[in-house]
C-alpha cells in the first residue's frame, strides 16, 4: 500500500525569505524521515509530497496513493490546515488525521471556544478584537492575554501578551492586528498551572496517551507558552516534566478529551489547558497537527514519557486511521 506524505519543511520557506517566527509550526527533514521509517516499518511503502502546490501538481499530472499522511499546516487563509484534506476529499483518496472541517474550525481559536464551551467544556472567557475600534468594547477583568486567533507554535505570544490596563490592551491588540492582518483573541488569564495533553484515537476510541507540565524556568519570556519560550535554546527556558499521575492533571486529561471528542478530532494531537487560581483545567487550544520530531516535540516527549516509541506512537496513529478505512491495513503490519 502507497501513502503519500504531505508536509511543508521549514528550510524551504527560510530559502525563500520568510522568517524564523513565519516558519515555526513548518518541519524539518528529520521530521519526514522518522514519519517514513515508522510508516514503512507499518508495512506501507511511503512516498514523499511536498506541500498543497505540489499535492496539486502530482494529483493532476494522475498520481495516485492508497493514503495520505496529511502534516501539511499551508502558509496562507485562515482555514490553511483544511485545504489538503479538502483537496483529498476531491480526489476520494483518505488520509490520516482530522478532516477539513475539523481543521478549520480549530485554526480558528475563538471558533473552536465557541464549539467546546456550547459542549459544556471549561475555556477562559474571551472576545475578539477585529479592527482597532473593537479595543474600546472590551469588558472582561484585567489581567487579559491577547494572541493571534489562528496562528500556531506560540506565534504572537510574547512579553507583552499578558496585558494588565487598557493602555497596554490598546498597544499589543494594534502590535498584533498590524503584524498578523488577522483578529486578536482576548482571554481572561489564567494564573495556573499549564498542562499539554497528548491524545490518540477517535471519537469513543480516543485516549490521553499521557500528559506533561509546562515549568517556566530563569529564562522564561512573558506570561505564556510563545514562540520565544518554544524557539531555538528552548531549554534554557522551559522543563517539560512528566504530570500525568498527579490529580490536577488527571483532571486536564478529563477537559482535553471532552474537548477532543467535541472538535470531533481524529487518530492523534495534543491540546494545551491551563488552569485558574483555584486549580480547574481550562480548554486553551487544540493542535489536530501536532508536532512529530522525535526527542523535540510536546507528543513525542509524551509518548517518551510513556515508554511509547516513536514508531508505536505513528503505529497508534494509524492504527485509529485503518478503524475508519480497514481495507487499506498493509498485509505486513507490525501491532501499534
Amino acid at each position: 500500500m502507497r501513502i503519500g506524505i504531505c508536509y511543508d519543511l521549514r528550510t524551504d520557506y527560510l530559502a525563500m525569505g520568510y522568517s524564523e517566527e513565519d516558519t515555526a509550526e513548518f518541519d524539518s527533514e528529520i521530521t519526514i524521515d522518522a514519519i517514513c521509517d515508522a510508516l514503512a516499518h507499518q508495512g506501507w511503502e511511503p512516498v514523499k509530497i511536498g506541500g498543497i502546490k505540489r499535492l496539486t501538481e502530482a494529483l493532476v499530472a494522475g498520481e495516485r496513493w492508497d493514503a495520505v499522511f496529511n502534516f501539511c499546516e499551508g502558509m496562507y487563509g485562515l482555514a490553511r490546515e483544511a485545504q489538503v484534506p479538502t483537496l483529498l476529499d476531491a480526489y476520494q483518496i483518505p488520509y490520516v488525521f482530522s478532516d477539513a472541517l475539523t481543521m478549520a474550525l480549530t485554526l480558528d481559536k475563538a471558533m473552536t471556544k465557541h464549539v467546546v464551551r456550547s459542549q459544556g467544556v471549561p475555556t477562559a472567557e474571551f472576545a475578539l478584537i477585529e479592527k482597532p475600534s473593537d479595543i474600546a468594547r472590551i469588558d472582561l477583568p484585567f489581567p487579559l492575554f491577547l494572541k493571534p486567533v489562528a496562528e500556531g507554535s506560540g506565534k504572537g505570544v510574547n512579553a507583552r501578551s499578558k496585558v494588565d490596563d487598557k493602555k497596554a490592551l490598546s498597544a499589543t491588540a494594534r502590535e498584533l492586528l498590524r503584524k498578523f492582518n488577522q483578529p486578536v483573541l482576548v482571554e481572561t488569564f489564567l494564573s495556573g498551572r499549564e498542562f499539554t495533553v497528548g491524545i490518540t484515537g477517535t471519537a469513543e476510541d480516543a485516549k490521553v496517551l499521557g500528559i506533561t507540565e509546562i515549568v517556566p524556568l530563569a529564562g522564561w519570556v512573558g506570561d505564556g507558552y510563545g514562540f520565544e519560550n518554544k524557539d531555538t535554546g528552548w531549554e534554557e527556558r522551559v522543563e517539560i516534566v512528566r504530570a500525568t499521575d498527579l490529580p490536577e492533571a488527571k483532571r486536564a486529561g478529563d477537559v482535553a478529551l471532552a474537548a477532543w471528542r467535541a472538535l470531533r478530532c481524529r487518530d492523534g494531537g495534543r491540546i494545551d489547558i491551563r488552569c485558574d487560581s483555584h486549580g480547574r483545567p481550562h480548554f486553551i487550544e487544540v493542535n489536530p497537527i501536532a508536532g512529530l520530531r522525535p526527542e523535540h516535540s510536546d507528543l513525542c516527549f509524551i509518548a517518551n514519557y510513556e515508554g511509547v516509541a516513536y514508531r508505536q506512537l505513528i503505529g497508534k496513529i494509524m492504527a485509529s486511521f485503518l478503524k475508519r478505512h480497514p481495507a487499506l491495513a498493509p498485509r505486513r503490519r507490525v501491532a501499534a
